[in-house]
């Protein structure tokens, strides 16, 4: 069993600020080993957003502590956020995905109509 989904978010004017979220990270070692819900060291991501210090973070657990790897875009339920907040990786992602159902309507339906088209494509909730 893990902690899936914890995010630690706080801003960083200046570098001193920049210990906050290691005493953060501290808070929620010492919670995970208490409640036995482990964090999984090679999930665990930071994202620097807007600014220049970029520390690095630890976590410990089993009395080791693990480097958190920095990424400067990540997908959760779906959204694609980037360390530049800018959409528009997300909106490519989602035009080449309407793109492949596109691709694969009309090569199985080569002949069909606009209105058999706009049923077949509406129908699909994978778009």
């Amino acid at each position: 069993m893990f902690a899936d989904d914890t995010k630690i978010w706080t801003r960083i004017t200046s570098i001193k600020d920049s210990a906050d979220p290691q005493r953060d990270l501290d808070s929620l070692s010492i919670w995970s080993a208490n409640w036995q819900l482990r964090f999984n060291p090679d999930k665990c991501k930071v994202m620097h957003v807007g600014h220049q210090h970029k520390p690095n973070y630890m976590i410990h657990q089993d009395n080791t502590d693990w480097n958190i790897q920095e990424v400067t875009e990540e997908k959760d339920l779906g959204v694609l956020t980037t360390c530049t907040l800018k959409v528009s990786r997300q909106c490519h992602e989602a035009a080449s995905k309407a793109n492949r159902v596109l691709g694969m309507i009309h090569r199985q339906f080569e002949d069909l109509d606009k209105k058999s088209f706009l049923i077949i494509y509406k129908y699909n909730d994978n778009v």
